[in-house]
């Protein structure tokens, strides 16, 4: 007799094979946004944006909105030391301007603001959208170094009522559990999978439960080890780390 199907709802789109690795497991993934991000257009950013591209610095990347949006303005490759959190983001980085480019990545924040603070970094360019957390800013501030904040592109919430309840939910930043928590409630047996600390952060401060918080920074892993979780039917009612 075969397993019941499982259903997982991606709030960013996954690739296909991915979709079809769950399909081949009795995991049925759908994908709905609760967020929408678009780039900046303000010839006087651009411009500042070309000018950092002419002159070395160190860099700090914390989405791949900000990487696409810095990249469409600049056509050759700066010499720029660039931080960055994530793999995924990381790999971006990696595809325009190189991999030798990137000093280091961590999987928060806080973590990337201790490094760079240990590296002896003391004036730094971020790269961000329009609702950025404080963590980073703060970290370096208060050691005394400098951060110039440049807001690259915008995150607006695009709430949805869903009328289903699923087994998983993948959440990939604080915004989108902020917006999926602003029109719906999750079943009590829905597993909430979480990419990191903050987005965990911010699950709980929506009231919510049965969260598993993932040990990778790829979406695509992510998504991989929520399909294995599932599938395996162990579903813990607890929070637990993959």
């Amino acid at each position: 007799m075969s397993k019941p199907e499982k259903y997982l709802l991606s709030t960013r789109p996954l690739p296909k094979a991915v979709v079809e690795e769950g399909a081949k497991k009795g995991v049925i993934i759908e994908e709905l946004s609760f967020i929408a991000t678009k780039p900046i257009h303000d010839e006087a950013l651009f411009q500042r944006i070309k000018t950092l591209a002419a002159e070395r610095h160190t860099i700090v990347f914390t989405s791949m909105n900000a990487v696409e949006a810095v990249a469409d303005q600049v056509s050759a490759v700066p010499d720029w030391k660039i931080y960055s959190i994530g793999n995924t983001t990381r790999k971006l980085i990696e595809e325009k301007w190189g991999s030798d480019k990137i000093i280091a990545t961590a999987e928060n924040a806080q973590r990337l603001g201790e490094r760079l603070i240990d590296d002896g970094v003391n004036d730094v360019v971020f790269f961000c959208g329009n609702i950025r957390r404080d963590e980073l800013p703060n970290k370096i501030r208060s050691e005394g170094g400098k951060i110039e904040e440049l807001v690259v592109y915008e995150t607006e919430e695009t709430p949805s009522k869903i009328t289903k309840d699923y087994d998983g939910i993948l959440f990939f930043s604080p915004s989108a559990v902020q917006a999926y928590f602003s029109s719906n409630k999750p079943a009590k047996h829905t597993v909430l999978f979480a990419i990191g600390k903050t987005t965990e952060e911010a699950i709980k401060q929506n009231k919510g439960r049965n969260i598993v918080v993932a040990n990778v920074t790829d979406k695509v892993e992510m998504a991989q080890d929520a399909i294995d979780y599932l599938s395996s039917n162990n579903q813990q009612a607890q929070k637990t780390n993959i």
